[in-house]
């Protein structure tokens, strides 16, 4: 039978008046029991920072946790994702109700072919006027009227596409991403749950960069060393520990 055995390295950071300690857990499968090993050795083999004792707890990296919440304020039409399960980059996890969004979208597509044909219209216009002038046939009134509603056309389209690109962007919002390869840790919303700019929905965790973080009391801050060997226990586990090292005091 194939178990996985897990591999604590330790950090610790200072924070405030104690010590901020995190174990980074990396874990991989090894056949047998997870005390063959040798990086899961019972901590009676090995010394622990001249018996300073700290409780922590399991965290990701920073950048390895992500809180995916939205930019946008409307009611949630579909939650894809459930907790615990395993999500790619770029995988589609909640999605806004977006009708009113793509009504107004096809609207300013809409004003984007008429301003085009405005714009072609107009065009014509100046190059008729122009073969007037040429002919001295026509006032340079004329003329100057004909390529001012020609730049008028050109700057309703410019406003046409800009609009459609907005509305577009908008539209893009309504469908919130994973922005890395994780799990999901933390679902926060519901189907048909209205949200405001800035609601968390989601949380997805790289579970391969993880790590324990413990606050050590003060008056053992002095005991504790970069590249300290450490054991690390946890509650369920009764009479099992992994060795670690401590990594980090910023």
């Amino acid at each position: 039978m194939t178990r996985t055995s897990t591999m604590f390295r330790i950090v610790l950071p200072l924070a405030g008046v104690g010590l901020l300690g995190a174990f980074v857990w990396q874990a991989r499968a090894a056949r047998g029991v997870a005390s063959s090993d040798r990086d899961a050795q019972p901590a009676a083999t090995q010394p622990v920072t001249s018996g300073t004792r700290a409780e922590g707890r399991v965290a990701a990296y920073p950048g390895a946790e992500v809180t995916v919440g939205t930019d946008i304020a409307g009611t949630v039409a579909h939650v894809l994702v459930q907790e615990k399960e395993a999500v790619r980059r770029g995988q589609l996890l909640v999605e806004l109700a977006s009708a009113e969004q793509r009504a107004a979208l096809a609207e300013a597509r809409a004003r984007i072919g008429e301003a085009e044909a405005n714009v072609r219209l107009a065009e014509t216009q100046v190059t008729r006027w122009q073969a007037l002038r040429s002919q001295d046939l026509a006032a340079q009134q004329s003329l100057d009227a004909a390529v001012r509603d020609r730049d008028a056309a050109k700057a309703q389209l410019d406003l046409a596409r800009a609009t459609a690109d907005r509305l577009d962007a908008v539209l893009a919002k309504t469908r919130i991403v994973s922005p890395i390869d994780g799990v999901v840790i933390a679902r926060s919303v519901e189907v048909g749950q209205p949200v405001q700019s800035g609601t968390s929905l989601v949380t997805v965790a790289d579970l391969q960069r993880m790590r324990i973080e413990a606050e050590v009391d003060e008056f053992d801050a002095a005991r504790v060393s970069l590249g300290a060997t450490v054991a690390v226990s946890a509650e369920g586990f009764d009479g099992r520990t992994w060795r670690g090292r401590v990594e980090e005091i910023p």
